[in-house]
């Protein structure tokens, strides 16, 4: 289940990128020039359209519960009588820092319009908004998971026929009686060291 949802998330970016056809350079590779590009409020909207079509920023959700949970732990362990207390406090705080949010939302925007032009982003957003592109982002990652299964079967195909190749090769290069026993043992070949 966790690598069915680091696939899904994982997806939805890499496809965004073979759709356009283009590639994302780092933020670090960019260098100065990229802190110094100019950002338009439209170009800014469009990345908020496809950021949130493509659920970039989904994968978060799940801080701030989790740091909630690790909170009441922490200090329901050195006042354990105060359960209900601590509780209250942690999520009365918990929901007050809600806001923040849409900062997080901003910065990924921000990031997003630093790679991508305005027309990219729209065009992101807009294959995203339709039922193929929400199907990439639900089915993508079933689909990554059983092409990465279908690459390991294939790997080992190719690694052992190749290997057979090769020794019928060598075999026919330099004589069957010297290549039998490396190829058979698995194991470099009597004296050989």
């Amino acid at each position: 289940m966790t690598a069915t949802i680091f696939l899904r998330r994982l997806i939805a970016p890499v496809a965004a990128l073979a759709v356009l056809g283009g590639s994302m350079q780092l933020a670090g590779a960019q260098g100065a020039g990229a802190d110094a590009q100019k950002i338009s409020a439209s170009q800014l909207q469009a990345a908020r359209k496809a950021v949130a079509a493509i659920h970039a920023t989904d994968q978060f959700d799940e801080f701030l519960p989790g740091i909630m949970v690790d909170l009441k732990n922490k200090w329901m362990g050195l006042y354990p009588n105060y359960e209900k207390e601590i509780s209250a406090v942690v999520d009365e705080q918990a929901l007050a820092l809600t806001p923040r949010r849409t900062d997080l939302e901003k910065e990924a925007a921000r990031a997003y319009a630093k790679q991508f032009s305005e027309k990219e982003l729209n065009q992101i957003a807009a294959f995203y908004n339709t039922e193929a592109g929400k199907k990439l982002i639900e089915k993508g990652p079933v689909a990554m998971v059983e092409a990465l299964n279908a690459y390991k079967i294939w790997r080992q195909g190719i690694a052992q026929d190749l290997d057979a190749n090769v020794q019928k090769a060598l075999q026919k290069k330099f004589g069957e009686a010297q290549q039998q026993p490396a190829a058979s043992e698995g194991t470099p070949a009597s004296g050989a060291n």
